[in-house]
């Protein structure tokens, strides 16, 4: 592991891990308790892609199982403003198999990445264009599909994430103290305004962070497996936990606990 940004799980033993000085990493997590315990492991794995799909600044990941041993790696290539595919096998030691571009189109620092439940979207976040594109999962992706939806009014869209139902969409704003809410049918075709903007972060701990406009907000995000819990992270909050249901129903109350305090 080097300069660590984004990980995902592959099961609850494998991680992957993506590092922005050049590669993904994974790894296989000890079977003890880890409660009390430091353990040094090494990487089962390196993957560094190939070719036009070589990983460059890699950021955040997302995994997807496939058949046959199969194990989908989705990697944001953030200053090369490239999604590529990975494709390794745990059968074989999670060897890559299979390595492409697949995201470019209308992408300027993808940030965040998010599949669907369904799996039919893919949403990334970019930076630079202030929105999140989402792609329609399909054979005929690649790096020359327009996306056939975007979020827009998202500010600097960092970390992004499909609700359960795949209703709703989270994405948080690195350069505010929002996360803002998206909600569809589950067809996220066209345009869309955020239906909801939530600060998840007080004014003095988002002011200490705010080194540059594009700086201070949350940029982790993410939703726990039973959809009822949203975990928020940034360099000035190192990790606070909301309802999920007081972000997307204005009539329930905003609890949240934030771990950077007692």
């Amino acid at each position: 592991m080097g300069e660590i940004h984004g990980l995902d799980f592959v099961d609850d033993r494998t991680l992957a891990i993506a590092n922005r000085d050049g590669l993904v990493a994974l790894f296989a997590l000890p079977r003890e308790e880890p409660a009390g315990q430091s353990r040094e492991i090494a990487a089962i794995r390196r993957v560094k892609g190939r070719r036009s799909s070589k990983l460059n600044s890699p950021g955040s990941i997302a995994v997807r199982l496939e058949s046959h041993g199969r194990v989908t790696l989705l990697v944001c290539n953030n200053y090369t403003h490239l999604v590529t595919r990975h494709v390794v096998n745990r059968w074989l030691g999670y060897r890559a198999t299979s390595n492409q571009p697949l995201l470019k189109r209308g992408l300027d620092i993808p940030d965040g990445i998010a599949l669907s439940h369904d799996g039919q979207w893919i949403a990334v976040s970019s930076h630079g264009t202030k929105d999140v594109k989402i792609y329609r999962m399909s054979a005929s992706l690649g790096p020359d599909s327009e996306p056939a939806g975007v979020l827009r009014n998202a500010g600097y869209p960092h970390g992004v994430r499909f609700t359960a139902d795949d209703r709703h969409i989270l994405v948080a704003d690195a350069g505010s103290r929002m996360v803002h809410v998206y909600a569809g049918s589950g067809d996220w075709t066209g345009n869309r305004a955020p239906t909801r903007s939530i600060a998840v972060l007080d004014e003095e701990t988002f002011l200490r962070g705010r080194a540059s406009p594009e700086e201070g907000g949350p940029k982790g995000l993410d939703i726990d497996r039973s959809n009822n819990v949203v975990a928020v992270t940034c360099e000035e909050q190192t990790l606070a936990f909301f309802a999920l249901a007081s972000l997307i129903n204005p009539q329930v109350p905003a609890f949240g606990h934030d771990l950077t305090r007692p």
